[in-house]
């Protein structure tokens, strides 16, 4: 088991364990490294491989005053019962906190049911949710506890891939990993190491997001030099692209969106595999930087 659903099974036994009024419901994922005490309690609930029954327990609860944390993979726990967290979520104006494992592509040996590039975009359609990507298993745990302890729409992403270290440390938006004058690269999660080995020798600014709803504009703006910014996020291309615009509306700007494609790569294989295949890797990330960057755009004409 990775290190970020490693320490989730920990965390939540304890904030349980500690805290009456949460309660948290699985979907049998992760049931089983739960510690036995855990599998004990009342507040642990287990309805089995009933994902939109989970999300409807867990709406349940938090209209009866609990504040429930619901567990699964990715795309069981926002694809599959999209139309419970609707409405049985955000219709009712109960709030909760989903967490999900699996990403993007980590679980891509299982098949294309196990894959879920589109949560965050699909999750990003709705109002009011709060959505991190932590790119470390520290930063996973802090955004679980500050959740718990809250009463609004979280979602947490977790995934088998992971930063060196944790590079978020609490701040409300987005962390200046470095700067420089050529242009910014905004990388959300289990990216950033592979961009900071990417720009390398390039003059950039690199902006880190562990949590990129709601959207840091205002860091965006204050620390841009060129007007050409490079969006990587580990889930489909431009799922923050129309952000990026909101927050440079009076700018003009180029944008290079990097990401998941859209089309199905049909083939089984590992996580590091597969962002090669998708260019994700630091050798993918290093040729489109190096084009984008050094791409000056021709004048309009009249």
């Amino acid at each position: 088991m990775n290190a970020m659903r490693q320490r989730f099974a920990a965390v939540v036994a304890q904030l349980v364990a500690d805290d009456e009024r949460l309660a948290a419901v699985f979907a049998d994922i992760t049931w089983d490294k739960l510690d036995n005490e855990a599998r004990h309690n009342p507040r642990f609930i287990n309805v089995g491989i009933r994902e939109q029954l989970m999300i409807d327990v867990v709406g349940g609860l938090a209209l009866s005053g609990m504040r429930p944390i619901a567990h699964t993979f990715a795309s069981f726990l926002v694809e599959r019962p999209f139309e419970q967290i609707k409405i049985g979520l955000n219709h009712q104006e109960a709030g909760a906190v989903l967490v999900s494992a699996g990403a993007s592509y980590d679980l891509a040996v299982d098949g294309r049911t196990h894959e879920s590039p589109a949560d965050v975009p699909l999750l990003a359609t709705l109002p009011d949710w709060t959505i991190s990507v932590p790119g470390h298993a520290d930063e996973a745990e802090a955004q679980l506890r500050t959740a718990a302890e809250g009463s609004h729409l979280e979602y947490i992403r977790l995934s088998t891939e992971s930063n060196s270290r944790a590079l978020w440390r609490g701040e409300e938006g987005f962390v200046v990993l470095r700067r420089g004058g050529n242009g910014t690269v905004l990388v959300v999660g289990p990216l950033a190491d592979a961009v900071l080995s990417a720009v390398d020798g390039m003059d950039l600014t690199v902006l880190y997001a562990a949590r990129i709803r709601p959207f840091d504009h205002a860091t965006l703006r204050a620390t841009l030099t060129a007007p050409d910014v490079a969006l990587v996020e580990p889930y489909l291309t431009g799922t923050s692209a129309a952000e990026v615009a909101t927050a440079l509306q009076d700018v003009p700007h180029r944008l290079l969106s990097v990401g998941v494609p859209p089309g199905e790569l049909r083939k089984y294989g590992t996580p590091q595999e597969h962002a090669a295949a998708y260019g994700l890797d630091t050798a993918g990330l290093g040729k489109r930087f190096s084009a984008f960057f050094s791409t000056t755009p021709a004048p309009s004409g009249r």
